[in-house]
C-alpha cells in the first residue's frame, strides 16, 4: 500500500530545539495521555515513570526533552501553549515533586527519580525510544512505548504507519519517479500535483491557510531572531549573532514590524556578498530562536528548522516572491520533496547522521526555489539532488547535545547551498543529469547505515568530544 504524507505533515509547527528529541517526546506524552484516559486509569494513576534510551538518553538533557515530556504529560499542546510559563511550570514539580496530569489530575513525579537516562541501553528498532509507565496505589501499571522517528513523528512500538493518514490519493507517488511520471504525463507542476493530493485530506482552502500559518510561524522566527541578544541557554554560552548581522546589514535602522523590514528591503540594492549575509542571517535568526525552545516549524526537523524559512525569505526579498499563492506554491513542493527521504530514507539524525536534517531541507529549499523560479519538475528535481549530494555523510555531533554548534551555522550552509543548486540546476539541461533524486536518496540511507553511531546525535563523537564543557539544564 502506498504510504500517504501530507505537505501538512512534513512542515509542523512545534517548540524547540529537536523535533525528534523535543517535539516528538511532546507529542508521545499527549498520546500516552490520550491512551490513559481512554483506558480508564488515568483516574487511578497516582505516579508516572519515564524511560529514554540511546540518543534520547544521552542528549535528552541538552534536547530539553524532559520538559518537553512533563509539558505534553500536563496536556499542554505545543502549537498553542504559552511558551513564558514553561520555567514556571518546571519550577512548580520541583518544588512540589508532583505534576498536574492532562492539567487536573495531581500525581507524584521526582524529575530527578522518576526520569530514567539509560544511556547505554538502546531499543532495537530506534535510537530514539522513551517508555511510559503509570502507576496506581496497589502497584499496577500501565506502559507503552514509542519512538520518536524524525521531523516530529512519533510511532508506538514498531508500528511505522502510526500516525500516518491511510489513504487514496489521486496522485500517490513512493519515489521521485513516480512523481516525474504524473507531472509529465499530466502536463502539471510538482505544486499542482501536490495540491490535487492534499484534496485528499482538506479543501484547498483549508490547505492554503495552514500553510500560510506555517509561513507566519517562519516569518516571525526571522524576525523576532533578527531583533533578539543575548546567550542562548544551556551552559555553552553561545552569543547570538543574528540581531548584530541584522543591525549591520540595515544600518542600524530600526523596524517596529516585519512589513516595515519588508519595504525597506524592496527599497533598497544589496550587493552579492550582502545577499550572502542576509540569507545567513535568516537561518541563524530561525536556529537561535530554535535553540532557546522557541516556537518554530519542523522543515522537516527543528535541528534544520532555518532552511527553509531563510530560502523562502530570500525568494520573497530578491526574487520578487512576495505573494500569497508563490508563498503557498514554495511551500507545497518542498514538503512534497522532503516526504520522499521520509519514506525511503529517513529525517532523524539518530538515524542517519545531520545529512537525514540539514541536507534533506537543503533539497527541499532548492527544489522549491527552483519551481517558484520558472523550473521544470526536472530541474526543480535536479536541484534537490545536487544539494543533497553536497551533504551526503554530514555527522551529527553536536556539543553538549545541545542544538547550537555546530548546527546553527549548519543552517545558514544549508540555506546557501539550496540557492546554489537552484541556480546550478536553472542553467542545466536535466536530461544530462548522472544521478537522479532516487539514486541520491538511496545513497543517502546506504550512508546512514554505515555511519558509526557516534555520529548519530549521541554527543560520543566528533567535535562533541573535543571541547570539555559543564552543562547546565536547558
Amino acid at each position: 500500500m502506498n504510504e500517504a504524507i501530507s505537505v501538512l505533515d512534513m512542515l509542523k509547527i512545534g517548540v524547540g530545539p529537536s523535533s525528534s528529541h523535543t517535539l516528538g517526546p511532546w507529542r508521545a506524552a499527549l498520546s500516552f495521555l490520550d491512551t490513559i484516559k481512554l483506558s480508564g486509569f488515568l483516574s487511578k494513576t497516582i505516579r508516572i515513570k519515564v524511560q529514554l534510551y540511546g540518543s534520547l538518553a544521552k542528549t535528552g538533557k541538552g534536547h530539553c526533552t524532559d520538559i518537553a515530556i512533563l509539558m505534553g504529560l500536563e496536556g499542554q499542546d505545543p502549537i498553542t501553549c504559552d511558551l513564558r510559563n514553561i520555567q514556571n511550570k518546571i519550577d512548580i514539580v520541583n518544588s512540589a515533586k508532583c505534576i498536574s496530569l492532562d492539567n487536573k489530575q495531581l500525581v507524584s513525579f521526582d524529575f530527578a527519580s522518576d526520569f530514567i537516562f539509560n544511556k547505554n541501553e538502546s531499543l532495537p528498532f530506534h535510537p530514539n525510544g522513551l517508555t511510559f509507565q503509570a502507576l496506581d496505589n496497589e502497584n499496577n501499571s500501565f506502559s507503552e512505548t514509542y519512538f520518536s522517528i524524525g521531523g516530529g513523528f512519533i510511532t508506538k512500538d514498531t508500528d511505522t504507519k502510526a500516525g500516518l493518514k491511510e489513504i487514496k490519493l489521486p496522485y500517490p507517488a513512493q519515489s521521485a519517479l513516480e512523481l516525474l511520471n504524473h507531472c509529465t504525463a499530466n502536463e502539471k507542476s510538482i505544486s499542482e500535483i501536490v495540491t490535487q493530493n492534499e484534496r485528499a485530506w482538506r479543501t484547498d482552502l483549508e490547505t492554503e491557510n495552514q500553510l500560510l500559518q506555517i509561513w507566519e510561524i517562519m516569518q516571525q522566527g526571522v524576525f523576532e531572531g533578527c531583533k533578539t541578544s543575548g546567550e542562548l541557554p544551556g551552559g555553552l554560552f553561545v552569543k547570538r549573532r543574528a540581531k548584530l548581522i541584522f543591525e549591520n546589514l540595515a544600518k542600524n535602522k530600526q523596524f517596529e514590524t516585519y512589513e516595515d523590514w519588508q519595504k525597506y528591503m524592496s527599497e533598497n540594492r544589496f550587493t552579492f556578498n550582502e545577499i550572502l549575509s542576509w540569507v545567513s542571517c535568516f537561518a541563524l535568526a530561525i536556529n537561535e530562536q530554535n535553540a532557546a525552545m522557541g516556537r518554530v516549524v519542523t522543515a522537516p526537523t527543528n535541528g534544520s528548522a532555518g532552511v527553509i524559512p531563510a530560502v523562502l525569505q530570500y525568494f520573497i526579498f530578491f526574487e520578487n516572491g512576495n505573494s500569497p499563492q508563490k508563498i503557498i506554491q514554495f511551500l507545497k513542493v518542498a514538503g512534497e520533496i522532503g516526504s520522499y527521504f521520509k519514506k525511503k530514507a529517513t529525517i532523524s539524525a539518530a538515524m542517519g547522521g545531520c545529512q537525514a536534517e540539514i541536507g534533506v531541507s537543503s533539497a527541499m529549499a532548492a527544489a522549491a526555489l527552483t519551481e517558484c523560479l520558472g523550473g521544470s519538475p526536472k530541474q526543480a528535481m535536479m536541484a534537490a539532488e545536487i544539494a543533497m549530494e553536497h551533504h551526503l555523510g554530514l555527522t551529527c555531533d553536536p556539543i553538549g547535545g545541545l542544538v547550537q554548534i555546530p548546527c546553527i551555522e549548519r543552517n545558514s550552509m544549508g540555506a546557501i547551498k539550496a540557492i546554489m543548486a537552484s541556480n546550478l540546476a536553472l542553467q542545466s539541461n536535466p536530461n544530462d543529469a548522472k544521478v537522479s533524486l532516487d539514486q541520491v536518496i538511496e545513497t543517502m540511507w546506504e550512508t546512514a547505515k554505515d555511519m558509526n553511531s557516534k555520529y548519530k546525535e549521541t554527543s560520543d563523537g566528533g567535535l562533541a568530544i573535543r571541547i570539555p564543557i559543564s552543562l547546565s539544564e536547558c
